[in-house]
């Protein structure tokens, strides 16, 4: 469920970061889930723990995942708000994207309909 691109530029642990709220968005992680363990993960995406260790954590601080003493972790119920998201940053790598997208030629009707076929596709 957790696939890894180690070609990427974008470092493991945000993959798997993104890779968990895409699967919360798809359902098909669900409210109360639990979290396979750390070591578990990384002998499964044969990855250091502490790359998993990193991804969780930010996870848990933003609300997605959650950790119960003597339990273990699962999928947090409110999962991450918008109000968590920086919207600054987001505005900022969306703004970068388009000037890319300008200067090759792509039009606005190209753009918006590339955004909502993605939207529609998660």
């Amino acid at each position: 469920m957790i696939q890894i691109d180690y070609k990427s530029d974008k470092p493991i642990y945000e993959q798997i970061i993104q890779q968990f709220k895409l699967n919360i968005v798809k359902g098909i992680f669900k409210e109360g889930d639990k979290v396979i363990s750390v070591r578990k993960m990384a002998s499964i995406l044969d990855i250091t723990p502490s790359t998993v260790s990193k991804a969780y954590a930010e996870l848990e601080r933003q609300g997605v995942i959650e950790t119960i003493r003597a339990k273990g972790t699962y999928i947090a119920g409110s999962g991450l708000q918008a109000q968590d998201i920086s919207m600054e940053k987001v505005r900022k790598n969306l703004l970068d994207e388009l000037i890319e997208l300008k200067h090759a030629g792509v039009g606005l009707e190209q753009v918006q309909s590339l955004v909502r076929e993605l939207y529609d596709s998660i």
